[in-house]
């Protein structure tokens, strides 16, 4: 029988269980995406609290390219110093870390498919590239590609969104090529050994019929490539289920890929994401609002599987002060 905290390999990365923390916007870098003493803090409390992989809030990879406040960056050689000490911090614990890279603005303005040429889309490919190609010599343990939640990539999928009609939309083979053009790069620039996930949806209140099936393509085409973590979200709660809400969708794509699955949306129970553990392909398990909360709940649940978080995912953890649980101010 499986477990939550089984040591697992993927790749060469070995981790010490099956949980990871999603990647969450914090508003805690300052202006120019540098890190802060809040943040470290808030990683290192990650790491002492047993997590197996962090990874991180999304990063911009241009100068002009930030799309949110306290945004961490990663956009020139200057940042590899300070992310070698993070890294080096995290590692100290016994935890792993991705850099999550995410590409959504251009000099504040939200972009859409439609925005950028072909150009600008082999740009972007290549900023990526750059960006991961850092992050590998920062000491990271590989990247996730932010391709979920509606923004620019997320949007690539999208019949609605996607309204291109070059060889960037208009059909599943089309609307997914960004997002592999960008695998390939970051493939080419960064060792074998070097991790690349992706986090994608599964599903979209607007686009419904067709979002799951870009999905389902997107993961198999990265699979057969070699991708080595395919993280599993939605555009919204549209479930059935309460808790680890994505778990059909994520479980249908875990059994005809073998590509570690990786599940996200309201993961809060053990026994729960046991029984999905043993009775699916998926194989890992993330989560971000319960360790807001309570930084060592991963400590906890080795101790007292049984144990309730304090999160009621009450959403009012984002702030512009910061992130925060309410039950910690």
């Amino acid at each position: 029988m499986k477990t939550l905290f089984d040591k697992t390999i993927i790749n060469k990365m070995e981790l010490k269980n099956r949980l990871m923390r999603s990647a969450t916007w914090e508003n805690m870098a300052d202006q120019k995406g540098h890190l802060t003493d809040r943040l470290i803090k808030l990683y290192e409390d990650l790491a002492k609290g047993g997590i197996g992989l962090i990874i991180t809030s999304a990063i911009y990879l241009t100068e002009n390219s930030k799309s949110l406040n306290g945004q961490l960056g990663l956009y020139s050689d200057e940042f590899i110093g300070e992310y070698k000490e993070f890294t080096s911090m995290i590692h100290k614990y016994g935890s792993k870390v991705l850099a999550q890279m995410s590409y959504a603005s251009l000099k504040g303005e939200m972009l859409k498919p439609t925005d950028v040429t072909t150009e600008d889309i082999k740009a972007i490919a290549t900023d990526f590239g750059d960006a991961a190609a850092r992050a590998e010599k920062a000491g990271f343990d590989g990247v996730e590609i932010h391709a979920a939640h509606g923004f620019f990539l997320s949007q690539f999928l999208s019949s609605i969104h996607n309204q291109r009609r070059d060889n960037y939309g208009g059909n599943l083979e089309n609307n997914s090529r960004i997002i592999l053009e960008i695998y390939d790069e970051i493939r080419k620039r960064t060792s074998k050994d070097f991790i690349i996930f992706i986090k994608v949806n599964s599903i979209d209140a607007n686009d419904y019929e067709n979002a799951f099936k870009v999905c389902k393509y997107t993961c198999i085409q990265l699979s057969i490539k070699g991708i080595d973590g395919i993280e599993i979200s939605g555009g919204n709660d549209i479930t059935e289920y309460k808790e680890s809400i994505y778990r059909d969708y994520a479980a249908e794509i875990a059994a005809e890929i073998q590509t570690p699955v990786i599940l996200v949306g309201k993961n809060r129970t053990p026994d729960v994401m046991n029984e999905i553990l043993n009775t699916t392909a998926i194989q890992y398990f993330s989560l971000s609002r319960p360790l807001i909360s309570e930084s060592n709940l991963v400590n906890l649940w080795e101790e007292d599987s049984d144990k309730a978080p304090k999160c009621i995912s009450c959403g009012k953890c984002m702030n512009e002060n910061g992130l925060m649980c309410i039950f910690n101010r």
